[in-house]
């Protein structure tokens, strides 16, 4: 289940981008591209958080992956 939501916010980063380079193309509202970078970042940031290894050698989502 975390790997499928790791994926999906992958998705959604990219989505997001894609989204925000299409509204600066297109002229579209400054607040509204930076919203959508930042949350971008965030999510990006996130997904980092979860998959990068502790000094453990274990992920948070590997480890939460073990528990179920």
């Amino acid at each position: 289940m975390a790997s499928t939501a790791l994926s999906l916010l992958v998705l959604t980063v990219v989505a997001l981008i894609a989204g925000a380079a299409f509204l600066w193309r297109r002229g579209g509202g400054r607040k509204q591209i930076v919203l959508m970078l930042v949350l971008a970042a965030i999510l990006a940031i996130n997904v980092a958080i979860w998959t990068l290894p502790t000094s453990g050698g274990q992920s948070l989502a590997g480890t939460a992956a073990a528990q179920n």
